[in-house]
């Protein structure tokens, strides 16, 4: 199944927002250890709602198209039912 340019620009984003979110976290728990321990905890799980907030964006996105791509499918499917039936109606008239 062929992906779509967007389909692909999602993964792709989503890939590097979650090693994003493991090196960016190591790094911020780093970068404060020198402030504390108590400190670089609280930063890195700040630092960590902030990225997954972002990662829930792109997955939310991501789930919104894929019910578009199926809402496309089914309504599709509904209008060649409806010409099915349009073209049996005047069979059942005749009977």
């Amino acid at each position: 199944m062929k992906k779509s340019l967007f389909e692909t620009l999602l993964s792709f984003l989503l890939g590097i927002s979650f090693a994003f979110l493991i090196i960016g976290s190591a790094l911020t728990f780093k970068i404060f250890l020198d402030f504390g321990l108590y400190s670089a905890i609280f930063s890195t799980i700040i630092f960590i709602f902030i990225t997954l907030f972002f990662i829930l964006i792109l997955e939310s996105m991501n789930l919104y198209r894929e019910g578009y791509e199926e809402k496309k499918k089914q309504t599709r499917l509904l209008f060649e039912i409806r010409e099915l039936l349009k073209k049996e109606q005047p069979q059942l008239e005749d009977d």
